[in-house]
């Protein structure tokens, strides 16, 4: 690829960035970009996906079971396995913020600027379940293509929004452990990848970006509890819009401070010359696009205990749930089961803010039905009023005229051996692909006769749900995710 797309007034500075590597970083565009894949850790290892996968894949160096794909003509959007949510495909760059931000299960962590999702289904599977991810975007289309991709996951213990910065402030003032902001930004460090992103470099470029970062950051470190972490990455290499903006937030607030990022945790990396103990991302230095990363941490270590939430300690008298078929069905899978299903009358109304939802709570384990929809609560929820929610949990099915029919989130949510009538298909039989552009199927003669909701799997994966008469299975795929 030329570089004669490339604005001079960018050019200008990134030579006065890179001096001595300036050539090098022109001739990398002679290069093509690296595709990466990340294995979804919540339902199998990476060196089980390696074994699995028919393409050659070597390890990125800064992301735990992240990998170069390294067969140009590779299509992995296609293969089954993806559409188990057995892995992500992303920028090898692009994982590193994720993978730097210190995690650990249990907490309560944000990813503020969360769409399309890479970093949210990382940061979930780091979580392993335990505690809670909010993910938010401000836009709602965004949003929708994140909650897919969560879904594929199987991630459970998530809540999806879609609101400005500010207005998550309000509600979660000092309640989270861990804060990731993937900040909009002017794109600088994706131009090979994407050389369309020039256009709205031209347009609006980083003096634009700049103030809307910084108010972001503002209003990410006033979400954060005492002692807890934020992480900020841009992929550009504005300094006006990496060093820049945090150092105006340390200026603008004096709990924050900057924690300092060995370049070893990115191998490749270098340290940033205008803010040491940051960390930039070069394409001619590493096998990826460019980032920035900043690491910092709010002053104190104690939790704030005042926020608003819905906690286990909510314990009230529950109803039995009169639904049978939604005991029925639930009471098979020993998550569930173990709980039993009993269901209390909530005044709220639940996180759409509409009519009476039922939620149950024993064990730190809530479940919700609101409007026809059942979900199973994260174990830990932040408070949801008046803020614009996607998803609070898993969605576990929808009660329509009197029947209980499972949802595809918690198709995803399930291992095989969690549910007892299942049909396992090889990733070659044909009727894989049948199954995802949602034909009705059926059983061959040696294939005993199935009744009820079955769940498909691929590989040992579920994909999704059929329902089972005889010989035929009725495709219950979910049709929004349909392949044409």
């Amino acid at each position: 690829m030329k570089t004669d797309f490339l604005p001079e007034a960018f050019l200008k500075e990134m030579k006065g960035l890179l001096k001595d590597s300036y050539p090098d970083y022109l001739a990398c565009f002679k290069e093509q970009p690296f595709a990466g894949l990340r294995a979804n850790t919540l339902k199998i290892s990476g060196e089980e996906l390696r074994t699995l996968l028919p393409w050659k894949l070597s390890p990125v160096p800064w992301t735990p079971n992240g990998y170069y794909i390294e067969d140009p003509g590779s299509r992995p959007s296609l293969h089954p396995a993806y559409s188990a949510g057995l892995y992500y495909l992303q920028e090898p760059s692009a994982m590193a913020p994720a993978a730097v931000l210190p995690i650990e299960p249990g907490q309560r962590v944000l990813d503020l600027c969360a769409a399309p999702g890479g970093k949210s289904t990382q940061l979930a599977a780091r979580l392993k379940g335990e505690g809670v991810l909010v993910s938010n975007d401000i836009s709602p289309s965004r949003a929708r293509g994140l909650l897919k991709n969560l879904e594929m996951t199987g991630a459970s213990s998530i809540c999806v929004t879609a609101e400005a910065p500010e207005k998550l402030e309000k509600q979660w003032s000092g309640w989270f452990d861990r804060i990731l902001v993937d900040a909009p930004c002017s794109g600088e460090g994706m131009f090979r990848k994407e050389p369309e992103m020039v256009r709205d470099w031209k347009e609006r470029g980083p003096s634009h970006y700049s103030p809307i970062q910084r108010n972001i950051l503002l209003q990410a470190a006033r979400m954060l509890r005492p002692g807890g972490m934020l992480l900020y990455s841009t992929c550009t290499f504005s300094a006006e819009e990496d060093e820049g903006s945090v150092s105006w937030l340390l200026e603008n607030d004096s709990e924050m401070r900057l924690l300092f990022l060995d370049p070893n945790v990115v191998p490749g990396s270098a340290e940033s010359e205008i803010l040491p103990g940051t960390l930039r991302l070069f394409p001619h230095l590493l096998r990826g696009e460019g980032h920035y990363l900043a690491l910092l941490q709010k002053s104190g270590d104690t939790r704030n205990q005042n926020i608003s939430q819905i906690s286990a300690a909510d314990e009230l008298p529950g109803i039995l749930c009169e639904n049978q078929e939604v005991w029925s069905f639930l009471s098979q899978i020993p998550l569930f089961a173990d709980a039993g299903l009993r269901l209390r009358l909530m005044e709220t109304g639940g996180p759409k803010g509409k009519g009476r939802g039922r939620d149950r709570r024993k064990e730190r384990l809530s479940f919700e039905e609101t409007q026809g929809e059942v979900y199973l609560l994260p174990k830990e929820m932040p408070a949801w009023h008046s803020l614009r929610f996607l998803r609070t949990g898993l969605h576990v099915g929808s009660l329509k005229e009197g029947r209980f029919e499972p949802s595809q989130a918690l198709a995803m949510a399930l291992k095989k051996e969690e549910y007892p009538l299942t049909w396992n298909l090889d990733f070659e039989d044909e009727r894989v692909l049948r199954y995802l552009r949602g034909e009705t199927l059926l059983l061959k003669d040696e294939e005993e006769e199935m009744e009820g909701w079955i769940l498909v799997l691929a590989g040992g994966f579920p994909l999704g749900w059929a329902r089972g008469k005889g010989k035929t299975l009725k495709n219950k795929y979910y049709p929004g995710w349909r392949r044409m």
